[in-house]
């Protein structure tokens, strides 16, 4: 008898899982590497310093909403197609921004370190940058999270 009801708790689980997903340290970790492997490459090209000069701060809101846009088609479609947003619309807006803020510090870490960060003299140079990288760096992050 004991056994049939653990058997059901499994079953049961492996059904509603995708829907109370929490974001745990592991999710954390995952999305953090993954962002990793796009910002390190992007990060270190003369390109991309030279699109954060020039581009006007239009475009890079545009990129920061597109990357959200990715990010949520993505988590939409790995975690809630089959049953929708309506009961879980706040765990997929937490992993969404979660994802881009965690991915966006990665990249922020990396650009300082490697100076192409002016936070002192020109925040604003930094700051799309930084956002350029992170496209990339978060669509990498958010594939690395639905990693398993």
């Amino acid at each position: 008898m004991e056994t049939k009801k653990r058997e059901q708790k499994i079953i049961f689980k492996e059904m509603v899982d995708p829907f109370f997903h929490e974001f745990h340290l592991k999710d954390v970790l995952q999305v953090i590497i993954g962002a990793s492997i796009l910002a390190i490459p992007v990060g270190f090209t003369r390109e991309v310093w030279e699109f954060g000069e020039t581009l006007p701060m239009i475009n890079i809101f545009g990129f920061m909403i597109l990357s959200l846009l990715f990010i949520s088609l993505f988590t939409y479609y790995h975690y809630h197609r089959e049953h929708g947003l309506k009961k879980y619309h706040k765990h997929f807006t937490r992993r969404v921004i979660l994802t881009y803020v965690l991915s966006f510090f990665v990249v922020a870490v990396i650009l300082s370190l490697i100076q192409k960060a002016p936070w002192q003299t020109d925040w604003v140079l930094a700051f799309k940058r930084i956002v350029l990288v992170t496209f990339p760096a978060s669509m990498s992050g958010t594939i690395a999270d639905a990693i398993k």
